[in-house]
């Protein structure tokens, strides 16, 4: 088989391949462009998610109609004045987009520059069918109709247009979130979805464009480590989501899904979330251009750092700092549905009981005064007797409030007067009702105990009487026996006893009485479980995880007043104490103001 070369139309659509997947794709590209056009304004209208038209209105610099033709040629570009790609600051760079879009829909071009004629140009799936002058103001737009109309291989993998205008909304907001300085309006089928004005900071944008109480949920961060920076904010760990969807990364002002940047994020939460959970962030690095390489993915959303190391560090090492400074906050106000799901009792009509009846020798008296003129009441309250049937257990225990409660900024968590169901510590503080999950908050007590032990501080252990042999399969053996120092560090001492079982010889005494057969098996299953390209130390991290949940006040276990203000203390100085080992809140306030409303008083 000879080889030719391949027509332009056919490389066209081969490029479009990869460059235009799909409507947002598309429509990428398209907004990126008005960007690099220093618009002030851009205006994106879509219909049925963009299958059938998208249209991008700018008023950046424009284009005269020799440039608006050499525009539509392939890898023809203003982006790049000289050959050092490596020196690109703007958003595109390769000139692939217009005519590869152009070779798969029909593409209407219309463009003016400040003072001068508009011009306009229609390419039919890579065939110009007009062109001549155009009315609109400066500035730029493009229309993009019947996306894959005429390859109909490709048409069938679109998803539904409310998909496609999901994934084209998340486009044109992560590209709003990059370039605060630009105002952003989107109409779906002519409803208005999405309208920011220009001129912003950064966080003002992010708070606009995120969940509206992701505000009082998060951390600001601000790093610098030489020439790079970062910035952004990140939520608290109890303030999650269940996808990834949620997580915004930028470099340079790109937005990026690069895997560097999402497994340096997930480390940083690593011990603070539950595996299926993800935290809610947008994050923007300032690298010098010599330090990154955006040439090396069709789309552009991934990059490629000169020193991953120093980034990873920055993120990880500068996330963890932030969230240990904010360690004891958590999600603390109850959610609405949460707080609506309170139930009041309803007001019932006045029974005629309530009061008793005056005896009948003062009967035919005036009800507010005797025969004599005094004005003594006569209302008898009804004495209500408070005492329970002998048959009915109390639900809680509560201590008699006469300790003071102390200063809220010194002691946040109040002081405790009761235990809900063996489970709940209830805390009376200056500012509201504190309901604690005793569980959840040990456990995380006992995770950074674990954490310091393996910081240098050794953790405490206890000598098993009888040494206990744990069967287990050889590789997981293996697992153990080579991670055997830093386990001795936790307070774990283990030796391999035969091909097929380890002798475990003492256990962490924070840990108390505990099944040391489920215990060591379940750490040969997270040491073989967790990613192996994380270091050892690292899956270990998350291996005292499970060791603290071994360990942690079950729910269920009645505990002392002297022992939930102990843990009260304790939490108010321990990192993180605001959320368990899986992200969820192990405290929630409820304030007065909240208390009033319940209660019909505000």
């Amino acid at each position: 088989m000879s080889i030719r070369r391949l027509p332009e139309k056919l490389v066209n659509r081969i490029a479009a391949g990869e460059v235009v997947e799909r409507p947002a794709a598309a429509l990428k590209e398209l907004v990126e462009n008005a960007i690099d056009a220093g618009s002030t304004r851009i205006s994106v209208r879509i219909a049925e998610g963009g299958i059938s038209r998208l249209e991008v209105e700018d008023d950046g610099c424009g284009m005269t109609g020799a440039d608006m033709a050499l525009a539509l040629e392939r890898h023809a570009t203003s982006k790049l004045p000289t050959d050092a790609i490596e020196d690109v600051t703007t958003m595109g760079f390769r000139g692939e987009a217009l005519p590869s879009i152009a070779s798969v829909a029909r593409l209407t071009l219309e463009s003016r520059l400040a003072g001068g004629d508009g011009w306009k140009r229609v390419v039919d799936n890579g065939v110009l069918v007009a062109e001549g002058p155009a009315a609109l103001g400066k500035g730029t737009r493009v229309m993009v109709e019947d996306l894959f109309a005429r390859v109909p291989a490709r048409r069938k993998f679109l998803r539904s247009g409310r998909s496609e205008y999901a994934a084209c909304l998340d486009v044109v907001r992560r590209l709003a979130m990059a370039r605060p300085d630009i105002g952003f309006t989107v109409e779906h089928d002519g409803r208005r979805v999405l309208d920011v004005q220009g001129g912003q900071d950064q966080l003002t944008r992010v708070a606009a464009l995120t969940q509206r109480d992701l505000a009082a949920n998060s951390i600001g961060v601000d790093i610098d480590r030489g020439d790079v920076h970062l910035g952004g904010v990140i939520s608290l760990p109890t303030y999650n989501r269940g996808i990834a969807d949620h997580q915004y990364l930028f470099v340079n002002g790109r937005p990026v899904k690069d895997r560097l940047l999402v497994g340096a994020l997930r480390g940083a939460y690593a011990d603070l979330l539950a595996r299926d959970r993800h935290p809610v962030v947008a994050l923007f690095f300032d690298v010098p251009t010599s330090e990154v390489d955006v040439n090396v993915h069709p789309a552009k959303t991934e990059v490629r750092f000169r020193d991953p190391q120093l980034v990873r560090g920055m993120i990880v090492g500068g996330l963890r700092r932030a969230l240990d400074e904010h360690g004891f906050r958590s999600v603390q106000r109850p959610a609405e549905a949460a707080l609506a799901a309170w139930q009041q009792e309803p007001v019932a009509p006045q029974s005629p009981g309530l009061f008793v009846a005056p005896a009948p020798h003062l009967q035919n008296r005036a009800m507010f005064g005797g025969d004599d003129g005094t004005t003594t009441a006569l209302l008898h309250e009804r004495i209500v007797d408070f005492a329970p049937p002998r048959d009915a257990l109390p639900m809680g225990r509560a201590e008699v409030a006469v300790a003071p409660v102390p200063e809220a900024e010194a002691h946040p968590l109040g002081i405790a007067r009761g235990q809900i169901a063996k489970t709940y510590i209830v805390a009376e503080a200056e500012d509201g009702l504190v309901i604690v999950d005793q569980h959840a908050a040990h456990e995380r007590l006992v995770l950074e105990q674990l954490r310091r032990g393996m910081g240098g501080q050794a953790v405490p252990s206890q000598g098993l009487l009888l040494p206990e042999v744990v069967e287990l399969d050889e590789p997981a053996c293996d697992r153990l026996e080579a991670a055997a120092p830093q386990l001795a560090a936790l307070g774990v001492e283990l030796e391999r006893f035969g091909p097929a079982a380890v002798m475990v010889r003492a256990t962490p005494a924070m840990l108390g009485a505990i099944d040391c057969q489920k215990l060591v098996t379940d750490i040969a299953d997270d040491l073989a479980g967790y990613d192996a390209a994380l270091g050892l130390n690292e899956r270990l991290e998350l291996v005292a995880a499970t060791m603290a949940c071994h360990g942690s006040v079950r729910a269920g276990r009645t505990l002392s007043v002297a022992e939930m203000n102990a843990l009260l203390r304790t939490m108010e100085v321990t990192p993180h104490s605001g959320q368990c080992n899986h992200g969820r809140p192990t405290w929630v306030k409820l304030a007065m103001d909240d208390v009033e409303k319940l209660f019909g008083r505000k």
